[in-house]
């Protein structure tokens, strides 16, 4: 399969390119979900205060018996909890639902324009969290370049990682390229566009071609492009397919011929727009 390889953020830390996600994971399940996932081999687990599924997380690393120093966890603030002192207790349940004294990466889910709080208050206090040692990165989540150039001028820490939507149908060139300009990582979730991409016969011309699966072919598009990607699964199966991405390599012509399949398609909200708070 393939050594997974590592990306240094903009602080030095090491972060596995390709992690496991548990979005939409049902609590009762995220611990053997996760255990299976570190049984076939990823190090990398991507899950979020409003996932609802942090303890299953912490429960399958405890279980594993795999060194806590060898696992990557992010987490993400939850929208409910913007505010400076909201964002610092939040944080400390994040750590006692995953049953340990620091998490890899801590992220703003969203940036929230329309909320009476502005996400520059969040982020100094994302600082803070940073500075007391708990938390080896942070960064943020659906930030579009607007958002993150207020944060450069208002604030001092430079997010080490920006997770945004991208995939074949939402390619993000001008947010990737931000973000490669300032430094910043860019982590690339629905990276199979919650399947839709795997018809499009571009994809599956390509996948035939290479005695690969359309999923495959498109994870290992992200790969080549630089971005940190976490497919989710329930299936080992489909665990062990999306963990075999290191073994072989797209052509030039077949990575234009993905991106050029770019129609603004987005499968999740816009940053712009999207206030939701988690009653």
């Amino acid at each position: 399969m393939g050594t997974v390889p590592t990306i240094p953020l903009n602080n030095g830390v090491e972060i596995p390119q390709l992690g496991f996600g548990v979005y939409q994971v049902p609590p009762e399940e995220t611990a053997d979900t996760v255990a299976t996932a570190l049984e076939v081999g990823y190090r990398h687990i991507d899950t979020a205060e409003m996932y609802g599924n942090e303890k299953g997380v912490g429960e399958a690393i405890a279980r594993s018996g795999i060194d806590r120093g060898e696992i990557f966890v992010t987490s993400k603030l939850n929208n409910s909890f913007h505010r400076r002192d909201d964002a610092l207790r939040a944080f400390d349940r994040t750590l006692a639902d995953l049953g340990s004294d620091y998490v890899d990466l801590f992220l703003i889910h969203w940036p929230l324009p329309g909320i009476d709080v502005d996400y520059v208050e969040t982020w100094k206090a994302m600082e803070e969290i940073y500075a007391g040692g708990r938390c080896r990165a942070i960064g943020v989540s659906n930030f579009n370049p607007h958002h993150l150039r207020r944060l450069f001028a208002e604030t001092e820490i430079r997010p080490a990682v920006n997770q945004i939507e991208v995939h074949p149908y939402l390619a993000q060139d001008d947010v990737r390229a931000f973000d490669a300009d300032h430094e910043i990582v860019t982590e690339a979730w629905s990276p199979i566009a919650q399947g839709k991409v795997l018809g499009d016969p571009a994809i599956t011309a390509i996948a035939e071609r290479l005695d690969r699966t359309p999923a495959q072919v498109v994870l290992r598009w992200h790969i080549q492009r630089g971005d940190v990607v976490f497919p989710k699964s329930s299936s080992r199966e489909r665990m062990a397919e999306n963990f075999a991405l290191f073994d072989f390599e797209l052509s030039a012509g077949d990575m234009a011929a993905l991106t050029g399949l770019d129609r603004g398609e987005r499968t999740g909200p816009d940053p712009d727009t999207f206030n939701y708070i988690p009653g």
